[in-house]
């Protein structure tokens, strides 16, 4: 079988050389058909690792387009192993990379959605290039949660508690298998893009996050254009460090809709009454410090603003999963789960999960 009838007619080393290699101003941007077979080859092994170096590095010179993303995403879905469960959860697609300073409060405010009656997902690998910091697994492990789970099991977690994690490796082996490779380049790619869109629980609501207001309309754009992926809503918001963590101060967020609509608007904390600045939310080890804060808040033990800020957290998950008609109304709905003792009571069944 030739290259060809394997793949097509675009190798790595064909598309740097005609179209997306030329340099910053000169460069092309990929057709769909030659961006899918770019990420066809990448994902089966095919690309010397120079060549595939260099179509990483030219990219990420170029910046893609959302057609390019949607054809890698498609590409990549076509290999994850998905497994839905019965409640229809909020994707929370977090950069796989991670964070280095501050606390991640995904697990605390998505339990306390779940508290409220709004399911969420999460997902991440193990220490995945280039920052390879803490994610959300490892704020799970210092809870004592199970994560290296099969799709199907994470599923079950989802039904049986309302939040539920899913890991990359057993998700999406074959992204995982680009470690070594990704982990060689120094920098991100658009690896670190695609993947957090994987939507391994085929939820119809994905929120995300972002650092600047153009990347947050093509994702939006890039589900659109996207053959695998149908979602009802798409939430991207400005957060700390890349992450899906709401910034103390001015967050932008841009909430786009299958009908169309398409709204950017701020989250600004004082008008929620709340008085805390980034450094506040700074930690000294993330993993084991995030796990902690999350057993505190939860247990009612903090009136602080480390309560604020996960409460606001999930408000905006409870927001973006349309049981809010309001993030005042989901403020609302996650302090009376951390007050009435239901959040407690989903901490303890996830770390007695399995």
């Amino acid at each position: 079988m030739t290259d060809a009838d394997a793949f097509g007619d675009w190798p790595l080393k064909r598309l740097l050389t005609d179209v997306v290699g030329s340099g910053t101003k000169s460069a092309e941007d990929m057709t769909r058909r030659q961006a899918g077979e770019a990420m066809r080859r990448i994902l089966d092994g095919d690309p010397h690792p120079t060549t595939l170096g260099a179509f990483w590095l030219a990219n990420r010179w170029k910046h893609n387009t959302a057609t390019e993303l949607a054809a890698f995403t498609d590409e990549m879905c076509d290999r994850v192993e998905y497994a839905t469960p019965d409640a229809d959860p909020v994707d929370c697609g977090a950069n796989y990379d991670g964070k280095g300073r501050s606390a991640i409060l995904g697990v605390a405010a998505g339990v306390v959605a779940a508290a409220s009656g709004t399911p969420v997902v999460v997902h991440s690998g193990d220490r995945v290039p280039t920052q390879k910091q803490d994610a959300y697994k490892h704020v799970l492990g210092e809870l004592g949660v199970a994560t290296e789970l099969t799709p199907a099991d994470s599923a079950a977690m989802v039904d049986d508690v309302g939040f539920g994690f899913y890991y990359q490796p057993t998700f999406n082996p074959a992204v995982d298998a680009l470690f070594d490779r990704r982990d060689r380049m120094g920098v991100r790619t658009f690896v670190n893009t695609v993947e957090t869109l994987a939507n391994p629980a085929g939820a119809s609501v994905h929120l995300g996050s972002f650092y600047h207001l153009a990347f947050a309309k093509k994702v939006v754009e890039t589900f659109q254009e996207s053959t695998f992926h149908d979602p009802d809503r798409v939430v991207m918001f400005q957060g700390m460090e890349g992450y899906d963590d709401i910034r103390p101060g001015y967050t932008k967020v841009a909430d786009w809709r299958a009908d169309g609509t398409f709204d950017d608007y701020e989250i600004e904390t004082a008008e929620y009454g709340m008085d805390f600045e980034t450094a506040d939310l700074a930690v000294d080890d993330v993993a084991a410090d995030s796990a902690r804060l999350t057993r505190d808040v939860i247990a009612g033990d903090r009136t602080d603003h480390w309560r604020d800020a996960v409460a606001l957290n999930a408000a905006v998950r409870i927001y973006a999963g349309d049981d809010a008609d309001s993030i005042d109304d989901g403020l609302d709905a996650a302090r009376a789960a951390i007050d009435d003792g239901s959040a407690a009571a989903v901490l303890d069944d996830l770390q007695e999960w399995g």
